[in-house]
């Protein structure tokens, strides 16, 4: 018997605008979403070697007590001045040009993994946010706690999220509003000189047994008349970045993932290593670097400080510029950048 041809289609929201010339939508090979052209599926036997294999940093991960240094306050909330504040793991509150934005906000534990660092304020005190970002499904970065704590005490919020996502999100919250968009889709919102872009990861979906790669994932560029930012979300290191910065520009801030990374047979196409997000930042002509993805839960096997500390080691050879590490709760404010 031949092998039937995979089932290939490509899909977009038809209510947004593409900005990428010649771009048809995502591809879905066998109702799948593809990284570009490419099927990517985890495969299980890599987690069974990972759980059956040694780490070879296991001492010293057990001795490595790192934790980010978390500065409490809520004073960036009342704050007028445009502003980052790395919240721990993925979740940042942006405000520019007086929008206030939480990305990926996971504010609790989660299922079988507790945080090893706090927030700065209390969940409830996130309050005056106008959008939530939303760059993938993983547990990690969609929680449902989290979106309901958040849309209650933010009644107008609304959601800016990938494809196929509206389900989960209104299982979080019924009437969160919520737009959809594939990549190089621009966001439809009500701001002038201010622009908010869906663009390519590479990286998989996986919530439940029977949703493999059924909700999109990607990545933000948000635009001002003064300022392009790019939150990355989760990413391997693919061509994607190039392709971003021909079309956006060089990139002021990198807000880039930089924990999760070993080991390498299992995470590298879903996640980037310290040297790997420095290149993928000057592939971005990035300005400033701010990084996320490390230090919150214990998800891989590297020791918790190993990816400042490349970070510190890379930037020493000059291989990069602008790399600034914030306490969570630290505002960084973006008139004193570069």
């Amino acid at each position: 018997m031949q092998n039937k041809a995979p089932k290939v289609r490509h899909i977009n929201n038809p209510k947004l605008e593409t900005v990428k010339p010649g771009y048809k939508g995502n591809k879905l090979i066998n109702d799948q979403f593809a990284n570009g052209d490419e099927l990517y599926t985890p495969q299980f036997s890599n987690v069974l070697r990972w759980k059956m294999s040694p780490n070879p940093q296991k001492a010293e991960k057990k001795t490595d007590t790192y934790t980010p240094h978390v500065k409490p306050g809520k004073d960036f909330l009342h704050s007028g001045e445009d502003m980052i504040v790395w919240l721990g793991h993925a979740s940042f509150f942006i405000r520019l040009q007086g929008v206030t934005f939480l990305t990926d906000p996971v504010l609790y534990d989660l299922p079988l993994m507790k945080r090893r660092v706090g927030l700065p304020c209390d969940p409830e005190d996130l309050k005056n946010i106008d959008y939530l970002l939303l760059s993938h499904a993983h547990r990690d970065h969609l929680d449902t706690a989290s979106i309901r704590t958040i849309c209650r005490n933010n009644p107008k919020i609304k959601a800016l999220a990938p494809l196929n996502s509206g389900g989960l999100i209104r299982a979080a919250s019924r009437r969160l509003p919520y737009q959809e968009a594939g990549w190089y889709q621009r966001f439809d919102i009500a701001h002038d000189n201010l622009e908010i872009y869906f663009v390519p990861a590479s990286h998989w979906h996986r919530r439940g047994l029977f949703d493999m790669n059924k909700v999109l994932w990607g990545s933000f560029v948000i635009k001002t008349k003064d300022l392009t930012l790019y939150f990355a979300g989760d990413t391997g290191f693919n061509g994607h970045f190039e392709e971003i910065a021909d079309i956006f520009g060089p990139m002021d801030v990198c807000i880039m993932p930089v924990g999760a990374y070993k080991p390498s047979f299992l995470m590298q196409k879903s996640h980037l290593n310290p040297h790997e997000a420095v290149r993928a930042y000057n592939l971005l002509r990035g300005g400033t670097f701010i990084p996320m993805h490390y230090g919150t839960f214990d998800l891989s096997d590297e020791p918790a400080s190993e990816p400042v500390r490349l970070l510190e080691q890379i930037a020493a050879t000059g291989l990069m510029r602008g790399l600034k590490i914030p306490a969570i709760g630290e505002p960084v404010l973006l008139r004193e950048l570069e």
